[in-house]
């Protein structure tokens, strides 16, 4: 059976994709630096006799041909950098770059779709059609290197059916993925906001503007674009988690600067909401007698997992992982870019369980603890190998 072909030869490319986790793991790069990891990446695909071309600079795309005829194509997505967070954990890989560590689980992407490179090359005289392996720069930091690749090109020439791509989830237990049918992540733009008063002695408010309590407004006012104004029906959050007022005890400052996100999963609310966001923010300073400037940077898109295409990608994962390891996920309020190959291509991006509580693995995405039952990395390129093989026709 193909599903027991498969697993045999991803247990015997285990210990390379371990050693290659590994490897990315101690040495990550932030968004668009990626040099590193791209030169191994390409050497890798050396190793393969799979060729490849460079985009978005330290991107790297490789297409592997299937022996037999075939005009099929499927593109499999995995994404590169890591994250500005110096890591806690104390493991013989541990980041060899202080303030830089692979928190989000993008080693363990690179390592398994070069995984999966292995498998099917291996194996390409059994098959035909072409599978498109990109390796992506920059997810964690706008504009998204998915933009920047897909601008280049890379879903052209050829032009893939389907695009794949899984990201580690630690709420799932090793052994599981989640897979969610339609809307599935949020849109997500960075809100920044500056308020500006008349600063002076904490003792005379009355002869200052005072910029926070005027901010306090704001960011208690602007909660209403979520309670009162977005569809109940239609996910939103608006959310600050950055609030600078540099005075003292007794010192009211002139300025408060503020930043924030906002998540919602339909365009046509997302430009409203920042249309009323802005006009309320400026109101509420004015007529408080100072002024605001609300300036939003707009981010990626929701992202949105083709249906039918989803039900296929389950049902297989139900064949090859057992149908009691595929569960329905909700939808998540985080962002990413491989929204912008959802809105291009049809797309299925699926969650890949990587907890293990008797390990004491479970550490949150973004936490300087973060880490992965490394059993997992058997299920993500057996089954995503699998996925493509069964998504050509094969």
């Amino acid at each position: 059976m193909l599903e027991e072909n498969i697993k045999d030869l991803a247990d015997k490319l285990y210990a390379s994709v371990l050693d290659n986790r590994r490897y990315l793991h101690a040495n990550p790069e932030l968004s668009f630096l990626e040099y590193e990891t791209s030169a191994f990446v390409k050497h890798k695909l050396d190793e393969l006799n799979i060729p490849w071309k460079t985009m978005a600079n330290t991107g790297v795309v490789g297409l592997l041909q299937g022996d037999l005829p075939s005009s099929a194509v499927v593109a499999l997505r995995a994404d590169m950098d890591a994250l500005p967070i110096t890591e806690a954990n104390t493991v013989p890989y541990i980041s060899k770059h202080k303030g830089i560590m692979h928190a989000c689980g993008h080693d363990a992407h690179t390592a398994s779709l070069l995984g999966v490179a292995g498998i099917l090359q291996s194996i390409k005289s059994t098959f035909g059609g072409i599978v498109k392996l990109i390796f992506q720069p920059g997810e964690e930091k706008l504009p998204g290197g998915a933009s920047l690749m897909i601008k280049e090109g890379v879903l052209n020439n050829p032009a893939p059916m389907v695009i794949l791509g899984q990201h580690v989830m630690p709420g799932l237990e090793c052994g599981k993925v989640g897979i969610c049918r339609g809307k599935f992540m949020a849109s997500m733009d960075e809100i920044s906001v500056t308020v500006r008063g008349k600063g002076g002695h904490g003792a005379q408010p009355h002869l200052n503007i005072d910029p926070v309590v005027i901010a306090s407004h704001i960011i208690i006012a602007l909660q209403q674009i979520v309670s009162r104004f977005a569809h109940p029906k239609n996910p939103t959050v608006l959310s600050f988690g950055k609030v600078i007022a540099d005075g003292a005890i007794n010192v009211i400052p002139d300025t408060v600067h503020m930043e924030g996100t906002f998540r919602a999963m339909d365009e046509i609310w997302r430009t409203e909401a920042h249309i009323k966001m802005k006009k309320m923010a400026e109101g509420i300073a004015e007529s408080m007698g100072g002024s605001c400037d609300f300036q939003i940077r707009k981010g990626y898109p929701f992202l949105i997992n083709e249906e039918q295409l989803s039900d296929k990608v389950a049902e297989f994962a139900a064949a090859y992982l057992g149908k009691e390891n595929v569960v329905d996920q909700e939808i998540w309020m985080a962002a990413e870019d491989f929204s912008y190959y959802s809105q291009t291509a049809d797309s299925c991006f699926y969650l890949l369980g990587v907890a293990n509580r008797e390990k004491g693995i479970g550490s949150s995405l973004h936490n300087p603890t973060f880490n992965i039952d490394e059993d997992a990395l058997k299920i993500s390129t057996g089954l995503m190998a699998y996925l493509a093989l069964k998504l050509l026709g094969n």
